[in-house]
């Protein structure tokens, strides 16, 4: 499922949960963003459009309250505190800490949550089928994801021997995503080198300890990656080490590429690398 699959299905489920919603004259919806008003816009835009489709008119039926956390995990709690004190009809989330921050901010006002890790690993929820309390959504649990990522960066690399992996130090899916990294390079006989991002001037100093030692980097996916992520990427691209994302939003200009599969021709001309052309001719999206 893509990403805009992904958010119009969670305007879908909160139409479906709280149909209640729709019948109102107006209501309020609290839309929690873990990034920059900017740099999310598309995924906005797509649940606006969404929201059409079924009939809520923004200004007519629904007023949309959006927060940005700019990928500052401190902000979660008090944006989700604000939502509360405004008594807002339904909040939307993005990613597991915005949405772990919403649920310990109130048990009765519903919430509906896209792209999280594991939810019942994550106490979002008490079961997949059987969700229970104020809360549903759609997780991205992809547990044969890393393994996907790892066979590409070899399609591309088939000489890949050193993989360095980066997650957010503040992120409680970081450790199951790098734990899944590194079965994948286990079982492909590839070294894994981990850095964690926990403070300002990490990418910098682990973009440096590196070079050199790591054939390609891979990235983990969470609020404070997205907010770095053309940081990462230039940084990586000066130290000639190809990034591989878990979405196709974190590649921008100078990122390699994402699975889901986008690829950065741009990119892969100034690194050179060969992108075969099978691969290229399972792209979703080609970066020219």
């Amino acid at each position: 499922m893509n990403r805009r699959e992904l958010i119009a299905l969670l305007a879908s489920t909160a139409a479906v949960s709280w149909p209640g919603l729709v019948r109102a004259s107006t209501r309020m919806i609290g839309f929690m963003g873990p990034g920059a008003g900017g740099a999310q816009s598309r995924w906005t835009a797509v649940v606006m459009e969404r929201l059409r489709e079924l009939g809520w008119i923004e200004g007519r039926h629904v007023a949309i309250e959006y927060r940005w956390a700019d990928g500052r995990s401190e902000r979660f709690a008090e944006i989700a505190a604000e939502f509360v004190r405004q008594n807002v009809d339904l909040i939307l989330t993005h990613n597991t800490l915005p949405t772990l921050a919403a649920k310990q901010a109130t048990s009765t006002i519903p919430i509906v949550f896209a792209a999280v890790g594991d939810p019942v690993a994550n106490g979002l929820v008490a079961s997949l089928a059987h969700p229970g309390g104020n809360i549903t959504g759609l997780s991205t649990q992809t547990p044969d994801a890393a393994g996907k990522r790892l066979e590409l960066l070899r399609e591309i690399i088939p000489s890949l021997r050193r993989l360095a992996v980066m997650g957010d130090a503040n992120s409680p899916v970081t450790k199951s995503d790098v734990r899944e990294v590194e079965e994948a390079a286990r079982n492909a006989a590839v070294e894994l080198i981990a850095f964690e991002v926990g403070q300002e001037g990490d990418v910098e100093r682990i973009i440096e300890a590196v070079k050199g030692r790591a054939q390609a980097l891979y990235v983990t996916i969470s609020p404070t990656m997205f907010v770095n992520r053309n940081r990462i990427n230039t940084l990586a691209l000066a130290a000639r080490l190809p990034t591989m994302h878990s979405a196709g939003e974190y590649v921008g200009t100078t990122g390699l590429m994402s699975y889901e599969l986008v690829i950065n021709l741009k990119t892969a001309k100034a690194l050179r690398l060969d992108i075969p052309s099978t691969l290229l001719a399972r792209a979703d999206e080609v970066i020219e």
